[in-house]
């Protein structure tokens, strides 16, 4: 996982509320388990319609509650395989958060009127160690939890991290060897 400390660049805007991972990776496009060749199934039904048109951009706005509904881990990787770094919206499914901020999507929840904001201004700046957004004419501080901010800031996924503490697992399972079988009395 790449380590996060600004997002710069244009922002994509999509005006709606309510978008569930259904719509942003529909179920016949959740065959493989590798993570990559999602993004081009991104929004898929809505890319149909007539005037359609979503940008590749680093940062993404969308309306409240972006990501809720079932808790696929594809939703975010068809997000970061079409190039979002990052999605800013009012508010986020809660287990679509979880796995945004797990594979180095930062999911940022603004009020509404930043988020109006943001996507008027159509570039802004993500400022992740001072959790601030900032776009032309503005700017907002968000909220991120520490622990989850840490592991952004230096790329650390569930790996990374398991694997820091690799001496202490060594030493753990040391200390519990034993030399020929293990019996108990009955």
């Amino acid at each position: 996982m790449r380590a996060i400390e600004t997002i710069t660049g244009r922002v994509s805007v999509l005006n709606r509320d309510d978008i569930d991972t259904d719509q942003i990776i529909p179920k016949q496009f959740l065959k493989r388990v590798e993570r990559t060749g999602f993004g081009e199934f991104l929004f898929y039904d809505w890319a149909k319609e007539p005037g359609w048109e979503l940008p590749r951009n680093p940062i993404l706005v969308a309306g409240r509650n972006f990501g809720c509904g079932s808790s696929r881990e594809h939703a975010p990787w068809a997000l970061e395989d079409y190039g979002f770094q990052a999605v800013v919206a009012p508010s986020f499914g809660d287990i679509f958060r979880n796995n945004c901020t797990k594979i180095g999507l930062l999911p940022i929840a603004l009020d509404a009127d930043a988020c109006a904001a943001v996507a008027q201004a159509r570039e802004a700046q993500v400022d992740l160690r001072e959790q601030e957004v900032r776009w032309p004419g503005g700017s907002a501080r968000f909220e991120i939890d520490p622990e989850t901010k840490h592991r952004l800031l230096n790329g650390l996924d569930d790996i990374a991290l398991t694997l820091a503490q690799a001496d202490a697992i060594e030493s753990f399972e040391h200390d519990r060897e034993r030399s020929g079988p293990v019996t108990t009395a009955l």
